[in-house]
């Protein structure tokens, strides 16, 4: 079983930055693949970016490739989406989660986990 507590979201400007972080529960984080994914308002969930569980391998949706970037640190148990220039589609709710085998996917359906959510909200 694995927890997991999303914090880092709030407000932001458009053209700014902000960095997200998942917290994980459990002794085997590196076993685990992790991915973020978002859900605005009247709209499906979409992936966003993943991350294999060495970090060796990541992912990106075209939407987000080369503004954000997803990394881990399996000391901490923790996974990170640092968001670059963000644009006002980028307001979502976002999501981690957490799949085994390490095998990062960029389907939800896989991901065994999610956590509750964070709220970013980007202005003009």
């Amino acid at each position: 079983q694995v927890q997991l507590v999303e914090s880092g979201g709030g407000l932001v400007q458009a053209g700014g930055s902000l960095r997200l972080s998942c917290a994980a529960s459990g002794r085997t984080f590196s076993n685990y693949a992790m991915g973020w994914f978002r859900q605005a308002p009247g709209k499906e969930r979409e992936f966003v970016a993943a991350i294999s569980g060495s970090g060796g391998s990541t992912y990106y949706a075209d939407s987000v490739k080369g503004r954000f970037t997803i990394s881990r640190d399996n000391a901490k148990n923790t996974v990170y989406l640092q968001m670059i220039s963000p644009k006002l589609e980028d307001t979502a709710v976002y999501y981690c989660a957490a799949r085994t085998p390490g095998v990062p996917s960029m389907r939800g359906s896989v991901y065994s986990y999610w956590g509750q959510g964070t709220q970013v909200t980007v202005s003009s």
